[in-house]
């Protein structure tokens, strides 16, 4: 996605009812202050945040593939392969727990992100939105969207090449853990490679680190720390 998101281009579906957006005034998106940027008067259309059913696995392998050509030539090269999400990753991702919830608009899923319960933290996972349309807040919204819906601090991996996604979760209230502290939760709460944590980052909710270490507990999710 472009800087409105988190990765141009990181059980089963259950369907639920979405949140309609439509009309011409400017919707009040969980997470979203009032006078935060809505739709422009073009992009004004029935439009809602779902959660993902098994019907759109084929949409979310497409939006995933075709967003992340933004990392060809960016990330390292043994790192990028096409498809970069082949449908058996997909599919595993899904049954290990990752719960994708989309941004429909006239019945088209544009864009998606998912969030997965890992021990005591909530980790944001695959955020991409469609090429043709980034730049209109979607990325920001689903990430407010779970952001709400999430009761443990929220933990968000990237590539660290990946300057625009470290930008957007940066805006959004996150900051990034350290080199030390990256490898650490990279190997505590992902099942991801060497080479893969080498050329990571990690960012957490702001402030969340130092109240984990001074309290040496179970991570408790701080509101209003800018999420």
């Amino acid at each position: 996605m472009a800087d409105d998101s988190a990765d141009r281009g990181e059980g089963c579906f259950q369907p639920v009812s979405g949140q309609p957006i439509s009309g011409n005034v400017t919707p009040r998106i969980p997470g979203i202050a009032r006078g935060g940027r809505g739709p422009a008067p073009n992009e004004r259309r029935n439009a809602m945040i779902r959660r993902c059913e098994e019907a759109d696995f084929e949409a979310i392998l497409a939006i995933v593939n075709e967003a992340a050509r933004a990392y060809d030539g960016v990330i390292p090269a043994d790192c990028y392969h096409e498809p970069y999400m082949p449908a058996e990753e997909l599919r595993g991702e899904i049954d290990a727990g990752v719960e994708f919830w989309a941004w429909e608009e006239d019945g088209a899923v544009l864009g998606v992100m998912g969030f997965q319960d890992v021990k005591d933290v909530t980790l944001i996972r695959h955020a991409y939105v469609r090429p043709a349309a980034q730049g209109r807040g979607i990325g920001a919204r689903l990430l407010a969207h779970l952001g709400d819906r999430a009761a443990r601090p929220l933990l968000i991996g990237t590539w660290a090449d990946a300057d625009w996604a470290i930008r957007f979760y940066q805006k959004r209230g996150f900051e990034l853990t350290s080199a030390e502290q990256k490898a650490a939760l990279l190997r505590r709460y992902w099942s991801v490679p060497e080479r893969q944590i080498e050329t990571s980052v990690v960012l957490a909710e702001r402030g969340w680190l130092a109240v984990t270490s001074q309290d040496k507990g179970t991570p408790q999710r701080h509101r209003g720390t800018g999420n």
